[in-house]
């Protein structure tokens, strides 16, 4: 606990999730979902070099980016779903099992390895159809103006 990315985690957890940062900074358009994406980063960097578990580090990516997927939904309703997901409080209550041994949540993680590489890459490419749709719409709205005027 002394460790400075377990800090930062603690940090991350408490303003993102509990102050709702996160659905704040998901307001701004494309660039929020980033600035959130940036937050995992403790994480991932603390599960995959001080614990050196790589079933732990999926399954914080994998909670990671299915809080960027849902944040991504347009008209607010992501950042409706931000608040209620918590993904930095899933991942800190997953990292501190790991801490303190919990045999439970250590087992759920290991005995989910392969589901959370599975989901990742089918997150990444669901991620990537979005952003292709978000400009694809943004490209149609911004014609559909310019024709008006």
């Amino acid at each position: 606990m002394d460790n400075k990315a377990y800090q930062t985690m603690s940090g991350l957890t408490r303003y993102m999730d509990r102050y709702y940062l996160d659905a704040l900074i998901g307001i701004i358009p494309g660039w929020g979902d980033a600035l959130v994406l940036l937050c995992v980063v403790p994480f991932v960097y603390f599960s995959s070099r001080v614990i050196k578990s790589i079933p732990l580090t999926l399954a914080v990516l994998n909670n990671a980016l299915r809080d960027v997927l849902l944040g991504m939904i347009p008209f607010f309703v992501g950042d409706v779903i931000d608040i209620f997901h918590r993904a930095n409080t899933k991942n800190m209550a997953m990292i501190q099992g790991f801490v303190d041994g919990d045999e439970t949540i250590i087992k759920q993680v290991n005995q989910r390895t392969w589901q959370s590489a599975i989901v990742l890459i089918v997150l990444l490419l669901l991620i990537a159809l979005m952003i292709w749709a978000l400009i694809s719409f943004g490209s149609y709205l911004y014609s559909l103006v310019a024709s008006i005027f």
